[in-house]
């Protein structure tokens, strides 16, 4: 039950420019930093109900009118940061936001706006995205821009924390059922700029021109009468063969046996096995064997018995895909113990925590005027946005 760890696989091709992972890899690469910022078309804004202020809190609205109505106003500089290491992402949607959205008669020209880039670090307090210009253009994007770092930020954080966990190891970002579908896009953004090496809809993989990846799921085993081999068999039938087969295998909740029936079946064509078992039941493998460690779920022993089976029957090429209740606690333990895991499917615990986004004024007319403790940070790592 302690056969050596094999080598890791080379990763899922997901269309993006990382490298591939190898056994020696010491450190995941730094997050992904395009060289390009995304075209504000790419993100389809309802751009007339932003500008007017639908989507703001209504106290900004009221501001901008008020500013309005008594001329141009004063020029500002609107101060963006939060309170945490982070990885900073939602900061070309935020441009977007600015350059697209500002109140009728501006535009993009009348602001200054410098911001860090997607897939920087980012450290507690410090400034990532700095604008300057009448307050009256601009007075209403708050909420919409504060709330897309915010958002973006924590998934990038979040999914970096795992990618480090399980290097060199490949993280598969699979939350998309547990939020509503209408933020795949921009979290499937902010996973791929944290070093995820594939999504689960096209849609989240859309913003650098790639699309998802994906598994048999429980549902089409459902169809196949609770048959995981004949499900898994078809859907590889109606794949070209340079898409990578992942079956599910906790259907019948016996993983190893049916890990090796699948295997059986589909050979060289089956790329990896994907346990997913509740954390409430115990696999089948497991009886006779409990009373000194804890049987649910996805454990290290489960992972053992079904990598030495696989490779007692001739099966070493197969991978072995852990989900379900992953965290990077979860995957840093398994990994400190060397349990042979080849990749990860991480979910629900990615979208967990808080990194709000906070707008001070801190400059009017070039002169400081900020709320009592906070005041003008400058940052020389922000870059002039044209």
């Amino acid at each position: 039950m302690t056969s050596p760890r094999p080598p890791r696989p080379p990763s899922a091709s997901v269309g993006d420019a990382r490298p591939t992972p190898t056994p020696d890899s010491t450190a995941p690469p730094d997050p992904i930093r395009h060289a390009e910022r995304l075209d504000p078309a790419i993100f389809a804004f309802p751009v007339e109900k932003m500008r007017s202020g639908y989507y703001s809190d209504k106290y900004f609205v009221r501001a901008r009118e008020l500013l309005l109505a008594g001329g141009p106003g004063p020029s500002v500089t609107m101060q963006v940061f939060q309170k945490r290491d982070a990885v900073v992402a939602g900061t070309d949607e935020a441009i977007a936001i600015l350059k697209l959205c500002l109140t009728e008669g501006y535009d993009f020209g009348d602001l200054e706006v410098r911001a860090l880039r997607d897939g920087d670090r980012a450290r507690p307090w410090e400034t990532v995205i700095l604008i300057t210009g009448p307050y009256a253009a601009f007075a209403h994007l708050e909420t919409l821009y504060a709330g897309v770092l915010g958002r973006r930020t924590r998934i990038a954080t979040n999914t970096r924390a795992v990618v480090e966990a399980a290097w060199p190891g490949p993280i598969m970002f699979f939350p998309a059922r547990h939020d509503h579908w209408m933020v795949q896009t921009g979290d499937g953004w902010a996973a791929h700029v944290a070093g995820a090496i594939g999504v689960s809809t096209d849609a989240q993989a859309s913003w650098w021109g790639s699309s998802g990846v994906g598994t048999v799921p429980h549902g089409l085993i459902a169809a196949y009468r609770g048959d995981t081999v004949a499900a898994t068999k078809a859907l590889a039938a109606q794949l070209s063969d340079d898409v990578q087969i992942i079956s599910l295998v906790d259907f019948d909740n016996d993983s190893v046996h049916t890990s090796l029936a699948v295997a059986r079946a589909l050979g060289e064509r089956l790329w990896g096995v994907r346990l997913d078992t509740s954390g409430t039941m115990v696999d089948r493998c497991m009886e006779g064997e409990m009373g000194d460690f804890d049987p649910r779920g996805v454990n290290p022993r489960l992972v053992y018995k079904v990598r030495d089976a696989l490779d007692r029957a001739g099966f070493g090429h197969v991978r072995i895909v852990a989900s379900g209740g992953f965290s990077a606690g979860k995957i840093r333990a398994f990994e400190e113990a060397g349990v042979p895991v080849d990749a990860y499917g991480v979910g629900s615990s990615l979208m967990r925590g808080s990194f709000d986004y906070t707008a001070d004024i801190v400059l009017v007319e070039g002169e400081p005027v900020a709320k009592a403790g906070r005041w003008y940070r400058p940052n020389d790592r922000l870059e002039l946005v044209t």
